[in-house]
């Protein structure tokens, strides 16, 4: 009998390298396909019901790129505007026509074809490009899809014995996307280009000026954040204080109706009581003055004068007492991709970019789950115990891994309400001893989150005290951690203990210290995580896009970073912005964009149509664009205040 050969075909060569040898049991063949960059792993192994002989290859990305049809790929062979309805079509890349041949030559000897690409959307586009290459030379091989959300033993082997079909929705949303992005794209980006270069001749004649609907938004946030910041207006204010002092060493009576404020090492406080009985007065003056600093309610004013009325009022008077208790510290929620990029951006200071560069290659070896997630939930059946028992040899965190498995109920993860239906939350796979450098630490950062996630809430007595003296209202909070839990192994949160006095419901006391004190406003700045955030609020790109947008703008030079890591829009950025500004169209806002990704989502749950979708939004920037050009001028008139006088053009 003939050998049943199956063609299966991965993303990346990593990819198809480290699934064969997790199919193979180490035990593959290679042999070179046309691209020296991607060979072809070959193995027997047990699938779709029987023995097969396995040829497993790959791609580097995507194959196919839409791009005009003949002459209108030049730029100067029609207006602009006609490319919103010029014919389009998918072409191979020049740098992919060797994988394209292997691709066909493959699979004119295989019975069956199986899709390894990454389990997003993009990897869903990518699967019917391998498909329709596929077809192409063999029209009626049977398809399988492959879908798994780690690289380790058991999800690749699982994926194997649950092979599905590919989702022709989703591909056709990313379809709709490329198409978009191709259209607007050029359009603007022509517009732009030809005419800056006449107008500004001497300082923008070389200068490739483009345009991407999530690349003008992004720069928007940035410009927008900066303006506020230019125009801002320091401002002197004034606040109110209180401070009391006491010595550790010190008892007081406490009545049934007190608040149960934390002490530690007898605490209490030296002020003038006048209704509490102190007894057992122990002072040792060795301990020394602690301080409660009291907040005042209203915070500050921007009015010296009526600061100084309120603080008079204040001087001499007695305080009453008043509070309230909390109790927990929130662990942090399973990890999305966002929440990722953010972390390492504070925590760590590696840059979206790089972070999601390392995540993925992270996940190609078997350290870690998927990286471009939306779920910040792990299914109920999730085997949370393996992935921690993974751990508990770890030198850092494995006595941490143990005492999670040791809980009554074992591991309980804070779960956030959000699934992309696709990929669990990320976490660590298995243990990574021997990671260096940075894959080290966003390995390390994945892994006390994931840790941190499953356990408890940190628990403690942090007290809110309320005092009212002359009418105005102050508060100190005072803090004693009973149950670091969480908090043992994630060290990126801070919760620290804050001494303060104990204080009874309805207590009359005088201030040992009541002052005025003064202070500036400060403006406001963007660091990468607060854009990414704004990306993420407002809908602009996806979890697997914010870091190309933000690369982008920079690489165009419309922005740049400061030694502090904060975003400044460059003079083109800025005049690009106002200009669109000033011809009343808000494309550096986030509207448009929000509109195509959540039309996107809808043709992936199949609640839109594919050319439905295409030809409204190729509709909208269509107008958008007809309208720009008669207000061209406006363009001319923003970038002149950063690039001198412009060159009137027709």
């Amino acid at each position: 009998a003939s050998v049943f050969k199956v063609l299966n075909v991965a993303e990346k060569n990593d990819a198809a390298k480290r699934i064969s040898d997790i199919l193979s049991g180490h035990q593959y063949q290679v042999r070179n396909g046309l691209s020296r960059f991607n060979k072809i792993y070959e193995f027997n192994y047990y699938m779709l019901g029987q023995n097969c002989s396995i040829s497993f290859t790959s791609l580097s990305g995507h194959l196919l790129n839409y791009d005009f049809t003949g002459i209108y790929r030049k730029w100067y062979s029609c207006h602009p505007l006609s490319l919103f309805d010029v014919a389009v079509e998918k072409n191979v890349t020049e740098n992919m026509v060797d994988i394209k041949r292997t691709l066909e030559r493959e699979v004119r000897n295989s019975q069956a074809l199986v899709i390894w690409t990454d389990c997003d959307r993009e990897g869903e586009n990518i699967g019917f490009e391998i498909i329709n290459i596929c077809r192409n030379i063999k029209s009626n091989i049977p398809v399988y899809r492959a879908r798994f959300s780690e690289i380790t033993d058991r999800s690749i082997k699982s994926a194997c014995n649950n092979l599905q079909q590919p989702d022709q929705r989703v591909s056709d949303a990313v379809d709709v996307r490329q198409e978009l992005d191709l259209r607007i794209g050029a359009a603007f980006t022509r517009f732009q280009t030809l005419r800056l270069q006449k107008v500004f001749p001497n300082t923008l004649a070389d200068k490739l000026i483009s345009y991407g609907s999530c690349q003008f938004p992004t720069l928007g946030f940035v410009v927008e954040r900066y303006k506020a910041r230019e125009q801002f207006q320091p401002e002197d204010f004034w606040k109110i204080e209180g401070q009391y002092f006491f010595w550790r060493g010190w008892r007081v009576c406490k009545s049934n109706n007190s608040i149960n404020v934390p002490i530690l090492n007898d605490i209490c406080f030296r002020h003038f009581l006048k209704t509490a009985v102190v007894h057992t007065i122990t002072q040792n003056e060795a301990d020394g003055p602690i301080t409660s600093t009291f907040s005042w309610k209203r915070n500050r004013l921007f009015n010296e004068l009526a600061c100084q009325v309120l603080y008079a009022n204040c001087l001499g008077d007695a305080g009453c007492c008043h509070g309230n208790q909390r109790e927990h510290r929130w662990r942090p929620l399973a990890m999305d991709t966002v929440e990722l990029e953010k972390l390492a951006s504070r925590k760590l200071r590696i840059n979206a970019k790089e972070t999601m560069k390392i995540a993925e290659s992270l996940y190609t070896q078997g350290y870690i789950s998927y990286p471009r997630t939306e779920t910040n939930s792990f299914p109920k059946d999730f085997n949370l115990e393996r992935l921690v028992q993974e751990q508990t040899s770890h030198p850092d965190w494995g006595g941490f891994a143990s005492r999670l498995l040791g809980l009554n109920g074992g591991p309980q993860p804070r779960n956030g309400h959000k699934s992309d239906q696709a990929h669990p939350p990320i976490h660590p796979t298995k243990a990574a001893p021997h990671l260096t450098g940075n894959n080290a630490r966003i390995y390390e950062l994945i892994t006390r989150h994931f840790l941190a996630c499953c356990h408890r809430d940190a628990k403690g007595q942090e007290t809110s005290v309320e005092i009212e003296v002359g009418g105005e209202s102050f508060s100190v909070q005072g803090l004693m951690i009973i149950e670091r839990n969480y908090l043992e192994v994630y060290h990126y949160d801070r919760w620290n203990g804050k001494i303060i006095a104990v204080y009874e419901i309805g207590d009359q006391f005088e201030p040992t210290d009541v002052r005025m004190t003064s202070g500036r406003t400060t403006a406001p700045s963007l660091t990468e995580a607060d854009l990414i955030s704004l990306m993420d609020k407002h809908g602009i790109g996806t979890d697997a896009t914010h870091a190309e947008h933000i690369e982008t703008i920079k690489q165009r030079m419309y922005v740049g970073l400061t030694n502090d890591q904060r975003f400044l829009p460059g003079e083109l950025g800025m005049g690009l912005v106002e200009g669109y500004d000033l011809m009343g169209y808000a494309m550096s806002r986030p509207e448009l964009r929000a509109e195509l990704e959540a039309d996107l989502r809808r043709i992936c749950d199949g609640t839109a149509n594919k050319n439905d979708v295409l030809q409204r939004h190729i509709s909208t920037y269509r107008s958008v664009f007809q309208e720009a050009i008669q207000k061209a001028d406006k363009l001319d008139e923003a970038l002149s205040a950063y690039f001198g006088d412009a060159t009137r053009v027709e």
